[in-house]
């Protein structure tokens, strides 16, 4: 580690590990050539600049980023063929596009040479102090993989908040690597590429500087990976709470107890403070004849995403308090420090819009880059839309008084229709999760796998194979088809077996007795997460690269609300977890239209 050769992150080696992971919110690729086939010409220089800038600003409007000009979409090296001079000029871009009044926060702007072919790179930090312009006053902000125009308004910023934005981003100068958890370090190194050391990596993920002698690390790199976070941050932790009733009590009439407290770096604060709250988003019931024991209160993805939320976007320059997740019985409150940045009002999130605005930029970035949240602004959207497809009141905001807070609310909203449906399983006393699959098969209509996942919020497998096994054995839910006849109807659904109605909820008069008659359903349903997948990639073209590992029952490409194009990555689940292991752990790469797919276990699951 004390080798500065193998320290310092080279310039070339910056464009593998680009290369490896692909586009994303976080960094584009530009190509300096026009025409199409063998005929391709340079592109002209004016040309260039305005798309540099353009990028640029978006970047620096948004998170931060970068930009390397000479590499197709599709990851190709296709270099810069130009002169020195146009090198030249093409370099001057940020100073020459960009309004002067509002110079984008440029940390790197370098020619690199990539066996004999040329590429600038540009690098971006998040700007703290200006809407950015280009020269022409234009306006735009980067949104997952593509720079929008943006009205400037929309990105006023408030001086108040700076130091809350730049908290993650400060050096921290008697803080060294020694500090940090390494193993957890090379772990998320492997997930990025297989081939970056923990200090390199570092220095991508823009967590530290390298300044000739040693790594200097930003407030973000201790947050995300410290050993001992208490001596870097005194309250990085989450309090799980349980209010015994539906408000809280002081005195003798006092009703608050804690549950438990996690405390570490930001990934050791999702996962404790996880496995303290999902034990208590469940309930101890039982049914007419006792079959089914415990229900889930709230959806488990819906919690989980909102508790990931508050972790991410909490404002740490806040260093006397910490997130409180409290209980109630007929609500769930997840509140931390921070209100919503400025330009975002509650109203627009309520919109479902997908607005976005992070306060720790270096922090969401890391998070993103490792799929522990998946697009950026839409964690609020997929809690709202699992509480409705959960038949659960949307959720309430609030923002004031330096704190934002989230409150799940356990109250049902049904459809006159869907009432008198559900009332035929009245006496079953029926969970929320089974319930919610009663609704979906109102009338005998016939259910999907898919439908089930998707409507209850279901977190994995197991928990998916509890609530069908339950349900058949109050009687209530059977196979309408065989499983020879649901892949044989697959076609019709993409080939997706997942996605073939199968399932018939009865009314319990229709299973005297509680009596077994169905098939079993024994898969072993296994997801992966696939980024770098072209942006007008189909689900025929994901699964014609994919299927030779095995069967896939489901595809689902997340849309971008912009255009028809996808986000750049998917979710694909195999029949088997033998198939789905088969695809994480291929020792050749899969490509796709000239992309090498990136591969990891899907952590939405």
């Amino acid at each position: 580690m004390n080798d500065q050769n193998n320290i310092h992150l080279k310039l070339k080696e910056r464009v593998d590990i680009a290369l490896e992971i692909g586009e994303s919110h976080y960094r584009e690729f530009k190509s300096g050539l026009q025409g199409r086939g063998g005929g391709k010409t340079p592109r002209g220089v004016s040309d260039i600049k305005r798309d540099i800038a353009k990028t640029l600003v978006a970047f620096a409007n948004a998170d931060g980023g970068e930009l390397f000009v000479g590499i197709e979409d599709d990851g190709s090296i296709s270099g810069l063929p130009h002169p020195d001079e146009d090198i030249k000029q093409i370099l001057a871009a940020p100073k020459d596009c960009v309004h002067p009044d509002t110079p984008v926060p440029l940390k790197r702007a370098s020619v690199i040479d990539y066996d004999g072919r040329k590429i600038v790179h540009f690098s971006v930090n998040k700007g703290s102090e200006f809407v950015h312009l280009t020269s022409k006053g234009e306006c735009f902000r980067r949104h997952d993989m593509a720079s929008e125009p943006t009205a400037s308004e929309k990105i006023t910023f408030d001086r108040a908040e700076k130091a809350s934005r730049e908290y993650d981003g400060q050096i921290v100068d008697l803080a060294a690597i020694t500090d940090l958890d390494l193993d957890l370090l090379q772990s998320v190194a492997r997930e990025i590429s297989k081939s970056i050391s923990p200090e390199k990596l570092l220095q991508y993920l823009d967590l530290a500087e390298f300044d000739g002698t040693a790594l200097k690390l930003r407030k973000a790199a201790l947050l995300l990976f410290a050993k001992k976070s208490s001596k870097w941050h005194p309250r990085s932790q989450v309090r799980i709470l349980k209010v015994r009733g539906t408000e809280e009590k002081t005195g003798t009439d006092f009703n608050v107890t804690e549950i438990g407290e996690a405390n570490g770096n930001i990934f050791q604060l999702i996962e404790g403070s996880w496995d303290l709250l999902r034990p208590h988003l469940a309930d101890t019931r039982f049914s007419s004849n006792g079959l089914f024991r415990t229900q889930t209160i709230y959806p488990e993805m819906a919690c989980r995403e909102a508790l990931i939320n508050a972790i991410t976007h909490r404002d740490y320059s806040n260093e006397g308090r910490g997130i409180e997740v409290k209980i109630f019985d007929d609500r769930l409150q997840i509140e931390n420090p921070g209100e919503l940045l400025s330009p975002i009002s509650l109203d627009k999130i309520k919109s479902l819009s997908g607005v976005h605005l992070s306060r720790n930029a270096h922090v969401a970035r890391v998070l993103r880059e490792t799929d522990y949240i998946r697009e950026l602004g839409e964690g609020i959207k997929r809690i709202f839309d699992l509480m409705k497809n959960n038949d659960l009141i949307e959720p309430d905001l609030e923002s004031s008084n330096g704190r934002f807070r989230i409150t799940l609310y356990y109250k049902h909203v049904y459809s006159k229709e869907e009432q008198r449906w559900l009332d035929n399983f009245t006496e079953l006393n029926l969970s929320r999760e089974q319930k919610t699959v009663a609704r979906l098969g109102i009338d005998s209509r016939l259910v999907s796998a898919k439908e089930i996942f998707d409507s209850v919020g279901i977190v994995d497998e197991r928990i998916y194979r509890e609530l069908v096994e339950s349900m058949r054995a109050l009687g209530i839910l059977e196979n309408a088809i065989t499983r020879n006849q649901v892949t044989q109807q697959a076609k019709k659904y993409g080939g997706m077996r997942k996605a073939v109605p199968r399932y018939r909820v009865c009314v319990p008069a229709n299973q005297p007795n509680g009596q077994l008659r169905f098939e079993a359903d024994d898969s072993e349903y296994a997801g992966v997460y696939v980024g770098n997948i072209p942006l007008n990639a189909t689900a025929a073209d994901i699964q014609k690269v994919l299927s030779k590992f095995g069967e896939i029952v489901d595809i689902r490409i997340p849309q971008s609300p912009y255009g028809n194009d996808n986000r750049g990555y998917c979710f694909v689940e195999f029949d088997r977890k033998l198939q789905a292991n088969n695809a994480l752990n291929s020792s050749t790469p899969v490509s796709l239209k000239g992309r090498n797919l990136l591969i990891r276990p899907d952590k939405s699951r």
